[in-house]
């Protein structure tokens, strides 16, 4: 004999807002930059913006700032039950 249990319980996801894609590009362009830094030593932000000017440092703490925030993006957008 086997019995199904049902769940009165609705999952619900949160979409991305323009701050978590803002973030997300963020962090995709430092993951591009450290990987460039790690395999051939090329940092690309140094190549554009000049070696610590203030625009490349600028984008160094942005990228920081948006891997920081990254770390809330799973947990307010990972799939949630509720209970009826």
């Amino acid at each position: 004999m086997s019995t199904t249990l049902r769940s009165n319980a609705t999952t619900e996801t949160q979409a991305l807002g323009i701050a978590d894609w803002i973030a997300l590009v963020l962090m995709i362009v430092g993951a591009i930059n450290w990987g460039l830094v790690g395999a051939f030593g090329f940092d690309l932000v140094a190549a554009i913006f000049g070696d610590m000017t203030t625009a490349s440092r600028a984008v160094y703490v942005l990228v920081g700032l948006a891997g920081l925030y990254g770390i809330s993006i799973p947990l307010r957008v990972a799939p949630r039950e509720r209970f009826r």
